[in-house]
């Protein structure tokens, strides 16, 4: 079964455990699906859990040019800002999208003190890697 990640910067991380992010912080990739979609040719589901310690956030990034992606908040809260909209934080059961080619300039735990999680879903073109680039 291959195993895709939310960035090269979290590759190391489906393999050893926690990637650091600001201050120590550090948030956890868990790959949790990744399967061709047989009706559609030359497209995958591949989908991951992030989980964000206390403060932990990711940092500024792309997506493979194909992916849509589809993210849920498990637990917690999330701050989000994809492209040029407005930042907002996401609760528990809310979702929000990202189209193909957006760039995701915060997406963080918008609490100090408690950890959240979310899934991400990509929709991607089968092979389209890496999922994620640092932004530059």
């Amino acid at each position: 079964m291959k195993f895709l990640t939310i960035g090269a910067l979290f590759a190391a991380v489906a393999i050893t455990g926690p990637a650091v992010a600001h201050e120590g912080r550090s948030e956890t990739v868990v790959p949790k699906f990744d399967q061709a979609i047989t009706n559609v040719p030359g497209k995958s589901l591949v989908v991951v859990e992030v989980e964000y310690a206390p403060g932990a956030a990711s940092p500024s990034h792309t997506h493979a040019n194909s992916a849509f992606i589809y993210a849920y908040v498990l637990s917690g809260e999330i701050e989000s800002k994809v492209n040029d909209v407005e930042a907002r934080i996401y609760k528990t059961g809310e979702s929000w999208y990202e189209a193909p080619g957006a760039r995701h300039q915060i997406s963080r735990n918008a609490s100090e003190t408690k950890p959240a999680k979310l899934l991400a879903v990509f929709v991607v073109d089968s092979g389209d890697k890496p999922l994620t680039t640092p932004a530059r």
